[in-house]
C-alpha cells in the first residue's frame, strides 16, 4: 500500500512542484491551496504525512497541526515557510511538528524528511 501525502500551500507551483517530485518516489500526494479545504478533505481520509505553509488566509499551518493532530495523532506534520521565525518554529516543535523548512524548501531535505518519518511510524 502507498504513503499517502497532503501538501497544503497558497502557492499552487509550490504543491504542484512536490506532488509531481514525490509521486515519482510512489507515494500517493493530494494538494491543496488552503487550510479549510484540506480540513475538510482530512475528515473523510487520513493521510501518513501533511506538508503545511504556515503562512496562509484563513486557516494558517499552526491551525492545521493542531486539527492533524487532534484528528490523527499518528500523522506526521512538515512545516514550511518563506517566514520563518524562532518563535514559531518553537511552538510548532511543542505542537509535534516533524520538522520545519524554509522556503524555497530543497525537495532533497524533505524526501529525506518524509522517509525519516515514515520509517519511525513504521518502526
Amino acid at each position: 500500500m502507498k504513503n499517502n501525502i497532503m501538501i497544503i500551500d497558497d502557492e499552487k507551483i509550490v504543491g504542484d512542484m512536490a506532488k509531481l517530485s514525490l509521486e515519482q518516489e510512489g507515494y500517493e500526494v493530494e494538494t491543496f491551496l488552503d487550510g479549510e479545504s484540506a480540513l475538510n478533505r482530512m475528515e473523510k481520509k487520513s493521510f501518513d504525512v501533511v506538508i503545511t505553509d504556515l503562512k496562509m488566509k484563513g486557516i494558517d499551518g499552526l491551525e492545521v497541526l493542531r486539527n492533524v493532530k487532534h484528528l490523527y495523532p499518528d500523522t506526521v506534520v512538515i512545516m514550511i515557510t518563506a517566514f520563518a521565525n524562532l518563535d514559531v518554529a518553537i511552538e510548532a516543535m511543542r505542537d509535534d511538528v516533524q520538522d520545519f523548512f524554509p522556503k524555497p524548501v530543497k525537495i532533497k531535505e524533505l524526501k529525506a524528511s518524509i522517509k525519516k518519518a515514515l520509517e519511525k511510524k513504521a518502526g
